[in-house]
């Protein structure tokens, strides 16, 4: 059996390039997450055992905007390590005037789920998010996928 130690890094490719920088150069190293590199063509923020990249899309695609739906990413989900840390993203975000989709709420998807719900300058969709002890792996847990991410 391989046995994978986690996810290494997630690269998006936003439209609005200079509108993103400054979202995740914000809203990155309040999350623990420090920026390695950044250029024309790539910011980079590495930390919690992740890493993540922004960088612009090809000319011809600078019209689009991510749509949830569509084949492909739905949305990104960080881990939180306590409940406040949520609550603390949320007021951030109201800081940076991201658009909320849910702030800091209690969801079903675990026992214990809380979580705060956003959008990138783009319109990618990321959340943050806590689950107290096992989450779903737990003896008694069950996964709920449920609807509220539309």
């Amino acid at each position: 059996m391989i046995d994978i130690n986690g996810m290494a890094h997630v690269i998006l490719t936003v439209s609005q390039f200079e509108k993103a920088e400054p979202f995740y150069g914000r809203l990155m190293p309040a999350l623990g997450m420090r920026n390695v590199f950044s250029g024309p063509n790539m910011s980079y923020f590495v930390g919690a055992r992740t890493a993540l990249g922004i960088q612009p899309c090809a000319p011809e695609h600078a019209a689009e905007r991510f749509v949830q739906s569509r084949v492909g990413l739905h949305h990104i989900c960080l881990r939180a390590r306590t409940r406040e840390d949520v609550d603390a993203v949320t007021d951030l975000l109201r800081e940076m005037d991201a658009p909320i989709i849910r702030g800091a709420c209690d969801g079903h998807r675990a026992p214990g789920y809380h979580y705060v719900f956003f959008e990138d300058p783009d319109g990618i969709r990321l959340e943050v998010n806590f689950v107290p002890g096992q989450g779903v792996l737990a003896e008694d847990a069950s996964f709920n996928p449920g609807g509220d991410y539309d």
